[in-house]
């Protein structure tokens, strides 16, 4: 019998041609947005710290008007450790810390952030646990013994507690400091875990720590929290929403998506929305107008889509913000998913007051039909997100 040998192809003459590249042990992921006047002092700094350890830096920017993006690509033409994903129509911390952990070959990732309040100078000895097989992720802590939050202004420092304390009570993670953004982690344990992760939100390293519960050994690293270096605080109501939309998620068992929280939030302040508007146009428009209150429930209704869009556009879907001509579409479609939401609310409620004669099950059961129904659809078909 004759043997034929596997004809060779250019991809395997390619792949037997190719040099050998070292893969860096660490990659240190930095998600940025307005952040440009800190790129080149946090490289330096890593650069000091990191001298005997085999590293890259990338840098995860959301497409800053600041030119951000460009002063990393500027270091990375002429320094190899450096790289830069720049982020077109996404937005949100956590997704860009999943995209680049996700980007690395690295068999360990750490993540900080870009304004040099997080202490670098804690980074081998986060990776020492880590290589010593102590730990799958480590946490840098203000709150573990030696550590220090010293530079927080009184309000930041309550909130932070709080936030500490619902955390433990409501999701029993063991991290002293579930809502630092600095930790370190080996990137096979990341690979099983992000499918699970939600882009949504702030908080990444409470979502990791308590999707992998029970899976992830976790060491702390105490470090003490610096001022920062250039640029403004991006700490702002919008990132506790997102919190308590985490942590409800999270003691769902992921079972109810973040987004549908906050889209579920906006609903109920669109429900406010609408009363008002009602009140206002019936107490504005014309006694003596044809179908006056029909006329007052089109106006409210349109106010209150008009808020909904606009509140889900900036909180709900921050990520996948729509802008210029695509906001418009987006809004026209908004409406419509929304109409359709409204016939399918009625018709069920219908439906089971015909049949059970109890109008609070059937006007709940209507409600939570058209909120579903809007949610998906509008998550699909407006904002095209996951």
């Amino acid at each position: 019998m004759t043997v034929h040998p596997h004809p060779v192809t250019k991809g395997d003459q390619l792949a037997q041609d190719l040099v050998p590249v070292s893969i860096p042990q660490l990659s240190v992921i930095v998600p940025t947005f307005k952040e440009r006047g800190n790129v080149s002092e946090l490289v330096r700094r890593l650069d000091l710290t990191l001298s005997s350890i085999a590293w890259e830096v990338i840098f995860v920017d959301d497409n800053s008007p600041d030119g951000t993006a460009a002063a990393a690509k500027e270091i990375a033409a002429v320094d190899t450790r450096v790289r830069c994903l720049r982020r077109v129509g996404r937005r949100g911390l956590a997704g860009a810390c999943i995209e680049g952990m996700l980007s690395s070959a690295a068999p360990y990732v750490a993540v900080m952030d870009g304004d040099l309040q997080h202490d670098e100078k804690v980074l081998p000895a986060m990776l020492a646990k880590l290589t010593a097989g102590e730990a799958d992720l480590v946490a840098a802590s203000r709150y573990a013994e030696g550590g220090s939050a010293a530079s927080f202004s009184g309000g930041r420092g309550t909130i932070s507690r709080l936030a500490t304390r619902l955390t433990h009570r409501l999701v029993g993670t063991n991290l002293s400091d579930p809502m630092s953004g600095f930790f370190m982690l080996r990137r096979d344990r990341l690979d099983e875990l992000a499918p699970r992760l939600s882009p949504v939100g702030f908080k990444i390293l409470l979502d990791i720590a308590a999707t992998g519960a029970g899976r992830l050994r976790i060491a702390e690293q105490p470090y003490s929290f610096g001022e920062r270096f250039d640029g403004e605080s991006k700490f702002n109501a919008q990132i506790g929403v997102e919190f308590l939309g985490l942590l409800l998620a999270k003691m769902t068992g992921d079972v109810v998506d973040p987004r549908f929280i906050f889209f579920a939030i906006v609903g109920t302040i669109g429900l406010f929305v609408h009363l008002v508007a009602l009140r206002l146009s019936l107490w504005l428009l014309p006694d003596d107008l044809p179908d006056l209150f029909r006329t007052a429930q089109f106006i409210a209704t349109f106010i209150a889509m008009t808020s909904n869009f606009l509140l889900n556009n900036e909180l709900t879907y921050r990520d996948r913000r729509l802008k210029g001509w695509g906001m418009f579409r987006g809004f026209m479609l908004f409406c419509l998913i929304g109409s359709v939401g409204v016939l399918a609310n009625i018709d069920l409620a219908s439906w089971l007051y015909v049949e059970r004669s109890r109008w609070l099950l059937a006007g709940a059961a209507g409600a939570i039909m058209s909120a579903l129904w809007n949610y998906a659809m509008s998550t699909l078909f407006v904002w095209r997100a996951r």
